[in-house]
């Protein structure tokens, strides 16, 4: 797959940078998006590069400022005149309780995990469609349950679910549309209790959280591997959504 292009939002660190380096070791080439985390979006672009020259570049951006999906997905597919992949990653989340939600909030959520992914699949389509490529979404278990005291991150990513299904039914036949769906693969950059991650654990069958590795194996799998996969959803959650 040497030449083939991925373009990777939010690849520069967590769950991102283990699915850029999966690809990569695909021989796939990598485009990082990030939006703040200059330092590590390069210091991943020059590990990749060291070990295969002129195989990642980074491109910058807020994808909720206006024209910034549009130079994004053309600074992406300039790499190497030609787009393969477009994994929708990037994401914002955090608590919004009932009654105490902003517009700013409303915005940022709904804008970074349903509306930044819809623009960037129709502005990536084109050079899909050129490619036979394909979408994964970085969906989530709680499209599906809503997480308790995360109201409008949940409606969002309930509407990524969907934009998965009807893009695949729109781009489809040229272009394949699938989504990765994590459960507890790494705990919130802010500080939860122990108590709470016991309780978290207790409610998934293999009782242990999973790796960034998992998702990264998945994605890579609907990327690579069979090509009459599309409009699907792969949860990754250690067997949470088959408890009650």
């Amino acid at each position: 797959m040497t030449n083939k292009s991925v373009l990777i939002t939010g690849g520069a660190a967590r769950i991102g940078a283990r699915i850029a380096r999966k690809l990569h070791h695909a021989n796939m080439d990598i485009i990082i998006h990030y939006r703040r985390s200059d330092q590590r979006a390069k210091a991943l672009a020059e590990e990749l590069n060291a070990g295969r020259a002129d195989s990642a570049a980074t491109v910058q951006g807020d994808l909720l400022e206006k024209g910034v999906i549009d130079r994004v997905i053309r600074e992406a597919a300039a790499f190497n005149n030609r787009l393969d992949a477009l994994i929708n990653n990037a994401s914002t989340f955090y608590p919004t309780a009932i009654g105490e939600v902003t517009e700013k909030q409303w915005n940022d959520l709904i804008g970074t995990n349903m509306k930044a992914p819809f623009f960037l699949s129709q502005a990536a389509d084109p050079w899909l469609k050129k490619s036979a490529g394909c979408i994964v979404n970085l969906v989530d278990i709680h499209a599906l349950r809503p997480k308790k005291g995360y109201l409008v991150y949940s409606i969002a990513k309930a509407a990524n679910a969907m934009l998965v299904k009807s893009l695949a039914l729109e781009l489809g036949p040229e272009v394949r549309v699938n989504g990765v769906a994590p459960g507890v693969i790494l705990w919130p950059e802010h500080d939860i209790s122990g108590a709470e991650k016991e309780e978290v654990l207790s409610r998934i069958a293999l009782q242990r959280p999973g790796d960034p590795d998992d998702i990264a194996d998945t994605v890579a799998f609907l990327v690579t591997g069979p090509d009459y996969i599309t409009g699907q959803i792969i949860a990754v959650d250690g067997g949470r959504t088959v408890q009650q």
